[in-house]
């Protein structure tokens, strides 16, 4: 029985989608105007894991999961006039980038991915239903506005006490606004900004606001799940609920999943504080796997603290669970015994991953056992355990060799490794213990790590 936490009740309930057979899941993606760092990567990985996971119990074809692509904002505008460049022409080059990072990461890529662009006829639909149930107004500047003092329910996704929002909010001089809460919806357009005909003059959506058109679009008026980011609670969740509730009249997403910031010496990892580190900086020095289970180290509604030790501790993990894996040939079974119940147990209780991932590791252990004690089926019945409850996570997904051996960065080829490691072998059995010695501390210089056993030497990069 899944429960997941939800951020609207603030407690952990039973997951039961609005329709039995069908599972409806919407999750805030990326703003394109520049490479993703780990705190995208964080919401990439643990949302795919949560799909991964509806889709095992509810089968593929009975999820369906958008991710949306905000392509026009404030800063997508920005960025593109410093650089010259259309702002079709920026979006399209960050959404190949970002692809390639979530491709390397082992994403799945959703069933929807709408461009708020293609949506403007219904973000415009939707900001008319709005002013026309007086739930927005133009302001003098031109702008449109949504009427926070009218939704009734504003702040109940955050907890939020909106006198107190009051008081500590500011309001420009060159806006239009009733109350310092209240958000646009439609910007007008300035001089030599991307703009679409609306009622209102031409102009462009707000962000908030593509969101809720977007969502009731692919999913209908009221879906299973949303999630995203920690950071996108307040403003923009909250404001998602009040345009789409007040459009629609119906309740607008039954749970709200939130993850946790990553965070570098105590500070949220972010853009605008200049702390963060991006996926393909990362992915220069770790391989992509390596990544993906140090994001799944910790709860995703908890902080994930990116250090060098919290990530070589990351690939360490995963080297002993594909050492374990080399030289076994994998079996198969049914039956996945206390190990499948622990880790199903473990993702049913709000995708605890890293408890799943202790299960793993007990898995691990018990493999290693019986290789050592020359149990070759118990071995085998055990590797496939381990490698079929990993894929839910979307981790062990190469063979023992590729992740061990990695991708040279030491200026050895593998043949060059294999030619070293045989002339090594020759002089172990010449007895030319020197000339063996040399060889190995050749190979450990170049960050090659040799392990000998009794069927020969194997190898991997550190």
């Amino acid at each position: 029985m899944l429960k997941i936490y939800n951020s609207l009740t603030r407690e952990k309930a039973e997951f039961k989608p609005l329709d039995p057979q069908r599972v409806r899941m919407y999750v805030c993606g990326m703003t394109v105007y520049d490479y993703c760092h780990l705190g995208h990567a964080r919401v990439l990985v643990v949302f795919d894991v949560v799909y991964r996971y509806l889709c095992h119990i509810y089968g593929a074809e009975n999820v369906t999961y958008v991710r949306n692509i905000t392509d026009i904002d404030d800063r997508i505008i920005t960025r593109a006039q410093q650089n010259a460049e259309p702002f079709d022409h920026l979006t399209q080059r960050f959404i190949d980038e970002m692809n390639r990072d979530a491709d390397a990461l082992g994403v799945l890529r959703p069933n929807l991915e709408p461009r708020a662009t293609d949506y403007i006829g219904p973000i415009v639909e939707m900001v008319q239903t709005l002013v026309q149930k007086q739930f927005a107004y133009q302001g003098g500047n031109g702008d449109v506005y949504y009427d926070v003092r009218r939704f009734d329910r504003y702040g109940a996704l955050s907890g939020r006490n909106m006198e107190d929002e009051r008081a500590g909010a500011r309001v420009a001089v060159d806006e239009a606004k009733r109350d310092p809460l209240d958000f646009v919806l439609w910007k007008s357009a300035k001089p030599g900004e991307p703009n679409w005909a609306s009622p209102w003059g031409v102009g462009r959506p707000g962000w908030h606001i593509e969101c809720s058109a977007m969502s009731t679009q692919c999913l209908g008026n009221h879906f299973d799940i949303h999630g995203g980011g920690i950071d996108l609670k307040f403003p923009h969740h909250e404001n998602e609920i009040a345009q789409a509730e007040a459009a629609t009249g119906e309740h607008f997403a039954n749970v709200w999943m939130h993850n946790g910031h990553v965070m570098v010496d105590s500070e949220k990892m972010s853009k605008s504080l200049g702390n963060f580190f991006t996926v393909r900086d990362v992915l220069q020095h770790y391989a992509p796997e390596v990544v993906r289970y140090f994001t799944l180290s910790s709860h995703y509604r908890s902080p994930l603290q990116y250090t060098q030790e919290s990530i070589d501790g990351a690939k360490s993990a995963l080297e002993r669970m594909y050492t374990a894996l080399r030289g076994v040939s994998v079996g198969a079974t049914t039956d996945l015994g206390e190990y499948g119940s622990r880790f199903y147990a473990a993702l049913d209780d709000d995708f605890n991953t890293p408890e799943a991932l202790a299960v793993l590791f007990d898995i691990a252990r018990e493999l290693n056992r019986a290789k050592q004690e020359g149990e070759r089926s118990a071995a085998a019945r055990f590797a496939f355990i381990l490698g079929h409850l990993a894929q839910t996570l979307g981790l062990l997904q190469q063979t023992p060799e590729a992740f061990l051996r990695g991708v040279s960065t030491s200026g050895l080829s593998d043949a060059e490794v294999e030619a070293l490691i045989l002339r090594r072998t020759t002089a172990r059995k010449d007895k030319n213990w020197a000339e063996s010695d040399r060889v190995r501390d050749e190979l450990k210089a170049q960050g090659i790590v040799l392990e000998d056993a009794a069927g020969g030497t194997t190898w991997r990069r550190n």
